[in-house]
C-alpha cells in the first residue's frame, strides 16, 4: 500500500507493537507517513522515537487473547491490520504451554483474520471510498522448519495452515501477505542472527514497494525455495478437497 499525498494516510494496527519487530515496523510506517495504532497487551506505556529523537505520534490500544471481539469497532477505523503477536515456551509441553501456544500464535491470529475479513466486507457492502485493506500475517519460518520448539512450530504451522485455507474464501477487497521470516533478535529469541530494524525494512521493501504476498526474509537459502512450494501445494490441495462458502 503506497502512501500518496493525494489521500489520506493508512491506518496501521500492529500486535505484539511493544516486541522487537512490532517496534521495528511502526517505525518503519511512521516514516511512510502512516498513522499508527499500537496494540499491546501489557499497560506500561509504548514510547517510540524516530530518527530524529522524536516521539512517534501512536495510538496505544490494550487488547486481550480471547477477548478479539472487543476490538470490532476499532478494526472498523484500520486499512493495514498486521498480525505479529506470539510467544514461544520453548522445551515447554505441559498441557499449560501447549494451551498458551495454540491460543496465542494460532487461535488468536485467525479470529482476528476473521473478523478483519468481517469489517472489510462490510465496508464494501456500504460502498465506501477506502483504499484497500491488507492483512499481514507474521507466521515465521518455523512453518515449514525446525525452530527448536517443537509447540511453536506447531502452532505456526496451524495459523500458516488455517491462513491458507481461508484465503481461498476471503473478500476479494482485502489484500494478504504472509511473513515469513527467519531468526531475529528479540525477546522471543535473544540468540536472532538479524537486527529486527533491518527485517522491518526488509518486509516493507518487499510488501509495500514490490507489492509481494508472500514476503520472506531470512538467511536460510532452503526457505526461499520451500516456502513457495508449500503454499502452492496448500492451495491446490485445499482448492481441490475442500468447498468455500
Amino acid at each position: 500500500m503506497a502512501v500518496s499525498a493525494s489521500c489520506p494516510p493508512p491506518v496501521v494496527a500492529i500486535t505484539g507493537a511493544s516486541g522487537a519487530l512490532g517496534s521495528a515496523l511502526l517505525r518503519c510506517w511512521h516514516r511512510r507517513g502512516a498513522v499508527l495504532i499500537a496494540l499491546c497487551h501489557g499497560d506500561r506505556p509504548l514510547r517510540l522515537v524516530d530518527a530524529d529523537g522524536q516521539p512517534l505520534p501512536l495510538r496505544q490500544v490494550r487488547w486481550q487473547v480471547g477477548e478479539e471481539a472487543l476490538l470490532a469497532p476499532l478494526l472498523a477505523e484500520v486499512d493495514v491490520l498486521i498480525l505479529n503477536h506470539g510467544i514461544n515456551v520453548q522445551g515447554g509441553r505441559d498441557a499449560a504451554a501447549l494451551q498458551s501456544s495454540l491460543e496465542v500464535n494460532a487461535l488468536s491470529a485467525w479470529r482476528l483474520l476473521e473478523l478483519f475479513a468481517a469489517q472489510v466486507a462490510t465496508r464494501e457492502g456500504n460502498g465506501n471510498e477506502r483504499p484497500r485493506a491488507e492483512l499481514w500475517l507474521n507466521t515465521s519460518e518455523a512453518e515449514i522448519q525446525p525452530a527448536v520448539s517443537p509447540l511453536y512450530e506447531i502452532s505456526k504451522r496451524l495459523i500458516g495452515q488455517l491462513y491458507s485455507l481461508r484465503a481461498l474464501d476471503l473478500a476479494a477487497g482485502l489484500r494478504l501477505r504472509r511473513l515469513v521470516l527467519g531468526p531475529f533478535h528479540s525477546d522471543l529469541n535473544p540468540i536472532g542472527l538479524m537486527a529486527p530494524d533491518w527485517v522491518a525494512a526488509q518486509v516493507m521493501r518487499q510488501a509495500v514497494d514490490w507489492d509481494l504476498g508472500l514476503v520472506i526474509v531470512t538467511p536460510n537459502p532452503l526457505t526461499y525455495l520451500l516456502m513457495p512450494l508449500t503454499c502452492g501445494g496448500r492451495w491446490l490441495y485445499y482448492r481441490l478437497t475442500s468447498r468455500g462458502r
